[in-house]
Order: structure tokens, then C-alpha cells, then sequence
């Protein structure tokens, strides 16, 4: 079986194409599956991504040169033929199909099966050797309906309003804002506000034609405003600072899939934890694995180690890779 993709110090390298996939630091040339940080790292001289997600890599990298290619469309790198595929993870993210001479490797990035009004929903790509993320490759990662999640954070919220508090909820700034925003527009019409680091990039999903709750930037609202009853987005890093004094009396949130695991609410200093997570669970991680057809599967993140082991047991060519690639903690 021909090796299409290798590590190398740079991370997984198709040495037949002339480029890294997310490499974990600056190459020449990167072949990118989404923006968000740990895959999108700046330095790059040259940056292929998908097309939609052309916008927030010139945001994100504004040193590199970055070209877009749509989803669905080949191009020849070298001797093989790549293309991207929707991962349904974030706006732009995909995962990479790789072929040469019958030889066909999938990357996946991160991705999700869940529905998601922000992006185009998950792609199964038949392949000979599929790289799958395992951020929550353990049986206990299962997600509760989506619908039902946004229900219990939406009455949560009512129930602070009722009560003349704030509700500040924590989430990833790209990508998890913006879904929330998406699925609450569907249950509320009431505005939410945000922190700068939300709002810029909201600002590209809007361009992009998602339909999102509208979105008042926190920082400018005057000095002194009440924000009694108002829902709240932000990034994790924004807990535990002076910015979020301006809210006065509040409750606090954590939208995570880490949130399925209890103590963790306790462990991350919020008041809630919402399991809502845009990376696969267990049952999806294995139904994707079949669906793929693959006769080998290279596992990365999270609980790689374990989930290649359950694959083993299960009698599939499984093996982890060793990458630098963490359990992120908005996941």
C-alpha cells in the first residue's frame, strides 16, 4: 500500500504533492482542512484551503498566500489528484482526498455529523486509508439531540433574565459562537451580545450567508450599561478577567463537549456546561470509519491511542499518531 502521507518534523507530509497538511509549523507549503489555531499555525509561504474558507485564512494569515479551491473540484499536485470535501465541522472546513493510481487516502481534519445551519454537512469519502480525529474517541462522549441541548441553554437563559442577571456564555470564537447564534435564531429573535473576538468573526460567516441572531459588540455599548437579562458570547480566555466585571451580577456557561463528562462544569469554573461539541462522538467516529470503507485507519488528537486499540479489537488496521495536536477545551 503506497505511502501517500508520512510525519515528518513538520507534521503529516505528502512528499509526492510538495506539501504539509496542517503543519504544526511553517512550511513552504500548507494544504489546510479548516482555520481553526491548531491547524491553522501562520508562516506559511503558500496555503491551499477550501474556497469558503478563503475569507478567515486571510483574516487568520495575512502573511501567507493563500488560494482556495471548491469543495468537490480536483487539481493535479505532482503525480496525484487532490480535492476537498465538506467535514462539517466549522464554515470552510473539509477534509482531503488524495489519489494516486487507484491509491485513495482521506484526511480528515476535524469533523462532526451533526447538523449544522453554518456549513455544508459531512461527506463520506470511500477511501483505502482514512485519518480520523479521536478528540472524543471514548464511549462516554454520546451527544444528546441538538435541538434539545439549545433548549436547555435557551430556558437557562430565560430563567437568569427572570432573575436580572447576565448570561455569559463561554465557546470557541470561530465557529461554536457562530452555530449557537445560528440555532438560537431558530428558537428567539432576541439579540445577543458579544465579545471583539466573536464579533469580527461573525462578521465573515454574515458575508458568507449564514442567518445568525443579530449581534450587539459589547465594547460598544456605553460605560455603564446594564446588562441585566442579556445573553453574552465569549471566548474562553475572556473568564476570570476584568472584561467581564462590566456584566455585573451574571451566570456563567461552558458550551463543550467536554461538558458530557461530570466534575468538568466544576473543574472550568462555570455555573452550566452545555455538551454541545462540533467534533464527532463515539458512535459517529465509528460509523464514519465504516462508511469510508478504509482497510486502514490512522488515528490523531484527543484519545487517539484508545480509539486505534478499540479499531484493533474490532479487527481493523489501526495504528495513533504520535502528533502535538491536544484536547482543546472548547471542543
Amino acid at each position: 500500500m503506497a505511502e501517500l502521507v508520512t510525519l515528518d518534523s513538520a507534521g503529516l507530509r505528502c512528499e509526492l504533492g510538495g506539501f504539509h497538511l496542517d503543519p504544526w509549523q511553517p512550511v513552504e507549503r500548507a494544504v489546510l482542512t479548516h482555520l481553526h489555531g491548531d491547524h491553522a499555525r501562520p508562516g506559511s509561504r503558500k496555503v491551499l484551503c477550501p474556497e469558503p474558507a478563503v475569507p478567515l485564512a486571510r483574516q487568520r494569515l495575512p502573511d501567507s498566500e493563500i488560494e482556495g479551491l471548491p469543495y468537490g473540484q480536483p487539481i493535479a499536485l505532482g503525480g496525484l489528484t487532490l480535492s476537498f470535501h465538506p467535514s462539517g465541522h466549522i464554515l470552510g472546513a473539509a477534509q482531503v482526498r488524495l489519489e494516486r493510481r487507484g491509491e485513495v487516502w482521506a484526511i480528515s481534519g476535524d469533523y462532526k455529523r451533526s447538523p449544522d445551519p453554518t456549513c455544508p454537512p459531512f461527506e463520506p469519502v470511500r477511501c483505502h486509508t482514512f485519518v480520523t480525529e479521536a478528540t472524543f474517541g471514548l464511549p462516554i462522549y454520546r451527544w444528546e439531540p441538538t435541538a434539545q441541548v439549545l433548549r436547555e441553554l435557551l430556558g437557562w437563559w430565560r430563567d437568569n433574565r427572570d432573575h436580572g442577571i447576565a448570561s455569559v456564555v463561554f465557546c470557541y470564537a470561530l465557529g461554536k459562537a457562530q452555530r449557537l447564534l445560528a440555532e438560537l435564531r431558530m428558537l428567539t429573535d432576541e439579540p445577543a451580545y458579544a465579545h471583539g473576538a466573536v464579533v469580527s468573526l461573525t462578521r465573515l460567516y454574515r458575508a458568507a450567508g449564514v442567518r445568525m441572531l443579530s449581534l450587539l459588540p459589547v465594547a460598544e455599548t456605553r460605560r455603564g450599561a446594564d446588562f441585566a437579562g442579556a445573553l453574552v458570547l465569549a471566548p474562553p480566555s475572556a473568564r476570570a478577567t476584568p472584561w467581564t466585571k462590566r456584566f455585573g451580577d451574571y451566570s456563567s456557561a461552558l458550551v463543550s463537549g467536554w461538558m458530557r463528562v461530570r466534575g468538568m462544569r466544576r473543574r472550568r469554573g462555570v455555573d452550566r456546561g452545555f455538551a454541545l461539541s462540533d467534533h464527532a462522538d463515539w458512535p459517529a467516529l465509528l460509523d464514519t470509519v465504516r462508511e469510508t470503507g478504509a482497510e486502514r485507519v490512522l488515528v490523531t488528537h484527543g484519545y487517539a491511542p484508545a480509539f486505534a486499540r478499540y479499531l484493533r479489537d474490532q479487527g481493523v488496521e489501526a495504528r495513533a499518531l504520535d502528533t502535538p495536536y491536544a484536547a482543546e477545551e472548547e471542543a
